[in-house]
């Protein structure tokens, strides 16, 4: 679930040029992040990678993936296995990332 206030929000805050290259290096940022966690295994790089991932989707209104890392980090934090959060975000953050990049520019009222 995208927040698309949010996205409004960003976009009016940064302008049309910025808004775009802030979206295009979340964008990027994040498909690192996604590899990184996908290849995080000790309940310290999963902590790390969740909390990455987690800060992105917050500042950019993804709640649900947002919500899913936060479950993924306290359960890496207290040494509890997190293997379903993972393969639930390594699902619902590619999918949501590209329903973003379709319908970003049409919910600010660009297309």
């Amino acid at each position: 679930m995208i927040n698309w206030t949010r996205i409004q929000e960003l976009y009016e805050d940064f302008g049309a040029d910025g808004a775009e290259d802030l979206f295009a290096a979340f964008l990027e940022e994040t498909q690192e992040g996604q590899e990184r966690l996908e290849a995080a295994t000790t309940p310290d790089t999963l902590q790390s990678e969740f909390h990455f991932l987690k800060g992105a989707a917050l500042n950019m209104g993804f709640d649900e993936v947002s919500a899913l890392c936060e479950q993924g980090e306290q359960r890496a934090r207290d040494g509890q296995e997190a293997s379903d959060l993972k393969a639930r975000v390594l699902s619902v953050l590619p999918a949501t990332c590209a329903q973003f990049r379709q319908e970003w520019r049409s919910r600010v009222g660009l297309a």
